[in-house]
């Protein structure tokens, strides 16, 4: 039954209006405000990366501690994604918009004075609450916008492709400031980055949203957030505590259960946070498989091949994020190309090559050895696999929010970025495991060898992830051309 012409049950009928047209020129404006936002997301999942040692150093931080400068933002920003989603739909576009900006900008501002770890910690926390308003946001306005159609496509593949390099950016600024600046200013370069993006926020997003009758599902939203808190609360806390330990059984149980709770809630809820009924489309559950798994894959290859350079190859800060600039070249063409071979092509096979050709460069990374060099062994695995990424991520976006209603716009997004980032760091607690397990058991007395072999072993299983990805794309998704514009693909 297609919900555009009867509200699903228990929900009012009054839904959003669709957007008037926008003149291209406004469109431009809102599209970069969008692609900003989402720039201040994914890079401050990495600029602290390569800052750490000289955090460590000027905080003192002890070793158990200085984890949480990342997980902090991981733990927030993963827990709340969904309720940052709903939020926008509910109190206005520009308003969500604004408020996460204004919150990233003291938080960054806060971080950068922080005296002690405990106060650096609560910005990245701080950090990671307006990330789970901004990411939500950036994909909605873009979705409100535009009218679904090659137009969308464009703006999608442009928001995507910032979503893809954002990370590798990330990794080159932290090492630039780093090094010829001071630790500090990987966050506080967020502040001139919103001082550009708040001005163009408050001219150009408008305050779409749905008018209810009832009531913001409270029970629904507590109970979504605290099992994926907790959820990814377990995972990250698995470096302390092993997978098989009776705390990291129980907290993850715990998360089951309130997961189970949460389902139970929203079947029987009128105005539920999150509508079931969207998982009977095949785009919207296909597409939050396999946003899980690229974001498993994109964190891990991050943050092992960032250690790789620096640890192996003994690259300082800004020679290690110099060495992702072809990443970033990568994923430009990548997604550049995605929409016009979606267009021609379909989604299956634009997605099932750039997940093939991402799983190739992960399993090239997973021969890297001691006497491997930059030219002769990781050039050619970041070209590959940062084309995969590029072609699957715009193209993947795309499917996922396709024949979404306006009403609904926040939440399609907050579900993709969701999958994305429980994927990302379920994954790199998952694969940090198996690394250290392959290095304590390497038969090599070689320090750096035995470290390689932990490395190579997260490679090669983040490359089966990406070929499990692939089958699902393969398998799942129907062959030919997408849907003209305008086809349902959200249906009750």
């Amino acid at each position: 039954m297609n919900n555009a012409a009867h509200p699903a049950p228990g929900r009012t009928a009054a839904a959003a209006p669709v957007p008037a047209e926008q003149p291209p020129q406004r469109r431009g404006v809102i599209l970069a405000t969008a692609s900003l936002c989402q720039l201040l997301v994914v890079l401050d999942a990495a600029v602290v990366n390569v800052a750490l040692p000289s955090i460590s150093q000027a905080l003192d931080f002890s070793s158990s501690a200085l984890p949480w400068v990342i997980n902090a933002y991981i733990l927030v920003f993963g827990g709340l994604l969904l309720l940052g989603g709903r939020i926008a739909d509910l109190v206005g576009h520009r308003r969500a918009m604004v408020a996460g900006l204004v919150l990233f900008a003291v938080a960054s501002v806060l971080g950068g004075f922080a005296q002690d770890p405990g106060q650096l910690i609560a910005a990245r926390a701080g950090q990671g609450l307006a990330a789970a308003v901004l990411a939500p946001i950036s994909l909605t306005v873009i979705m409100v916008t535009f009218p679904e159609g090659p137009a969308r496509a464009r703006a999608v593949g442009i928001w995507a492709m910032v979503a893809a390099s954002g990370s590798a950016l990330g990794v080159l600024l932290g090492g630039l400031l780093t090094e010829l600046l001071d630790w500090r200013w990987v966050l506080f370069v967020n502040v001139p980055i919103i001082a550009v993006v708040l001005p163009l926020a408050l001219r150009s997003v408008r305050d779409h949203r749905v008018e209810r009758t009832g009531r913001l599902d409270v029970t629904g939203a507590v109970l979504g957030t605290a099992a994926m808190s907790v959820l990814v609360y377990g995972t990250v806390e698995t470096g302390n505590h092993p997978w098989g330990s009776a705390r990291t059984l129980a907290t993850l149980g715990i998360a089951v259960l309130l997961g189970i709770a949460f389902l139970v809630r929203e079947r029987r809820c009128a105005q539920p946070i999150v509508r079931l009924g969207l998982f009977r489309a095949r785009p919207v559950w296909i597409s939050n498989v396999i946003a899980l798994l690229i974001g498993a894959a994109m964190v891990v290859g991050f943050y092992f091949a960032s250690l790789f350079l620096q640890e192996v190859l003994h690259y300082g800060p800004l020679a290690a994020g110099a060495a992702f600039l072809p990443f970033c070249a990568g994923t430009v063409v990548g997604s550049l190309g995605s929409a016009r071979l979606a267009a021609r092509l379909g989604n299956r096979a634009v997605l099932t090559t750039g997940l093939l050709l991402g799983a190739v460069g992960m399993a090239l990374f997973g021969q890297l050895g001691v006497d491997s060099t930059f030219v002769g062994g990781f050039l050619a695995p970041c070209v590959i696999a940062s084309v995969g990424i590029g072609l699957c991520m715009v193209a993947n976006t795309s499917m996922g929010t396709t024949g979404a209603h306006h009403h609904e716009a926040g939440l399609v997004s907050g579900l993709l970025n969701a999958s994305r980032q429980c994927g990302g760091s379920i994954g790199l607690a998952a694969l940090s495991t198996v690394a250290v397990a392959a290095t304590r058991h390497s038969g090599s007395l070689d320090t750096l060898q035995a470290l390689t072999d932990g490395y190579d072993r997260a490679f090669l299983v983040t490359a089966a992830l990406l070929l499990l990805a692939a089958v699902v794309a393969a398998l799942s998704i129907p062959g030919g051309r997408p849907a003209p514009a305008g086809a349902p693909a959200v249906e009750s």
